[in-house]
């Protein structure tokens, strides 16, 4: 969140995925998705309400497992969808290929409901399979109309620390976040 504000005008709020039955962190995969869903709308209401955060200007950012979530968890429902004023999607994105409860398929069912809002993908350089060209690919297929932002960044570590450095990648991100 600093990465990408630079630490002015912004609240972050780093959420986990919720396994209920433990009443604990879900280390793996979405953990109970309803109850990660339901988790989440109510964060966001409550930090807007407590905190005063804009409803019209949230932002679902995430990296790696997260930036998947970006569309599984975040355009889970007609509700949860509509919390978003965009999304920050670095290291992977749903539909490229199956994940755990996601098909290109049903990724692309859920991907209906991001309908013009706009989002940001990134992806380092680790492999062909993996890359924000098969993305773009995807999203040409899945969403043509959809407002994509892709940046592929020139290096291959898997993390999400660049945002920290003061590279040319990071003012796209920010002036895109702007």
């Amino acid at each position: 969140g600093y990465g990408i504000s630079g630490g002015q005008g912004v609240i972050w709020i780093c959420m986990p995925f919720v396994n209920e039955q433990h009443q604990t962190n879900a280390e793996t995969w979405w953990g109970d998705t309803a109850a990660t869903v339901a988790y989440c709308k109510r964060t966001v209401g409550d930090v807007c309400e407590q905190y005063g955060g804009d409803r019209a200007n949230v932002f679902l950012a995430g990296f790696s497992r997260g930036a998947i979530a970006c569309n599984y968890i975040g355009l889970h429902d007609d509700e949860i969808a509509s919390l978003w004023r965009g999304f920050i999607c670095h290291s992977h994105y749903e539909g490229v290929r199956p994940w755990p409860g996601s098909t290109p398929e049903s990724a692309a069912e859920r991907l209906k409901r991001l309908g013009r809002r706009p989002q940001f993908i990134s992806h380092e350089t680790i492999a062909p399979h993996e890359s924000v060209e098969r993305t773009r690919e995807y999203l040409a297929k899945a969403l043509p109309d959809g407002h994509f932002t892709f940046l592929a960044l020139p290096f291959e570590t898997h993390t999400d620390t660049w945002v920290l450095r003061d590279i040319p990648a990071r003012k796209t991100l920010r002036d895109w976040f702007r």
